[in-house]
């Protein structure tokens, strides 16, 4: 079974990309609320709060990455074409073991951060996304 499809594809087959650390943890956590409406009133001990129908926020995310290459050269062939996929802004991530949620993130390219090993056949790779509707999964 896949591990990450990103946009469709097998990630790992694709752009030799794995999840790196905390992954799941990040991309499973639970979306922020929009703050309730409120309303302070001097004729009213303390203040009203609206609670029907809450909805929930975007959020930002920062997801870490993982990529390997069987060479140099192909590290960093596979590094430029994951890299171009970032850049398309629409990212879509699925985890099939953790179930059919598609992720609809949007590669926002703020906050990233780059590693690579000595042998250049191996790169972490850390950005924030954003996802506009955390509702919208399937």
């Amino acid at each position: 079974m896949t591990d990450l499809l990103i946009n469709e594809k097998d990630a790992f087959a694709t752009w030799g990309v794995r999840m790196g650390e905390g992954f799941l943890d990040v991309i499973g956590a639970s979306a922020p609320m929009k703050d309730f409406i409120e309303n302070k009133s001097r004729l009213e001990h303390g203040k009203r709060v609206i609670i029907n129908n809450p909805k929930v926020d975007e959020r930002e995310i920062t997801l870490s990455f993982t990529i390997e290459g069987s060479s140099q050269s192909d590290y960093q062939s596979k590094k430029k074409a994951f890299f171009d996929e970032l850049y398309k802004g629409k990212v879509d991530i699925q985890v099939p073991a953790n179930g059919s949620e598609i992720y609809r993130l949007i590669y926002t390219g703020k906050s990233v951060t780059y590693a690579q090993s000595l042998d250049r056949t191996f790169g972490k790779i850390s950005s924030k996304f954003s996802e506009p509707n955390p509702v919208n999964r399937t």
